[in-house]
């Protein structure tokens, strides 16, 4: 039997997710998601006005698989990294095997040549969902404050 979804078991898979990307072990990532998963990135005024495209839309782990893929061997982009602050998840709705959650975020980017700007702060929207005893994200709503986004965007939120 799979172990409640509790506030801490959250703030772990959060601070896992986020330790992954700024670690990059990015073939690690799709990982956290279930394999009939939804990831997207988009912003606030895009959300609020129920806009369904994103500047990354995945509708299943595959998806996310094949931009990394791709990030890794096709793409060509400026070396990056990322350094992710998290704020403590806010638990929305708790159905038991699901829980709906907000956590904001802030991400600076970390150029080749050290140069570090404010890439992106926002809010995840997450449903996570039991997958044995793990969790992992059905859905995955990136909600990026500001509408100017860095179109060239390699690395996943």
């Amino acid at each position: 039997m799979a172990a409640a979804i509790t506030l801490d078991r959250i703030i772990a898979v959060q601070a896992a997710y986020v330790r992954c990307i700024d670690s990059g072990e990015l073939e690690s990532w799709p990982d956290f998601f279930t394999d009939d998963c939804l990831y997207k990135v988009t912003t606030a005024e895009n959300h609020k006005l129920g806009f369904e495209a994103g500047i990354i839309y995945a509708d299943t782990k595959n998806m996310l698989i094949d931009r990394i893929v791709s990030l890794r061997q096709a793409n060509i982009y400026e070396k990056q990294t990322y350094r992710h602050i998290l704020g403590l998840p806010t638990i929305l709705a708790n159905g038991g095997n699901e829980v709906e959650c907000e956590t904001p975020f802030f991400v600076a980017r970390i150029m080749h040549d050290g140069q570090t700007d404010v890439f992106a702060t926002g809010r995840y929207l997450d449903t996570c969902r039991h997958a044995g005893n793990d969790l992992k994200f059905a859905r995955k709503i990136v909600v990026c404050d500001s509408s100017r986004i860095d179109t060239l965007m390699a690395i996943p939120l």
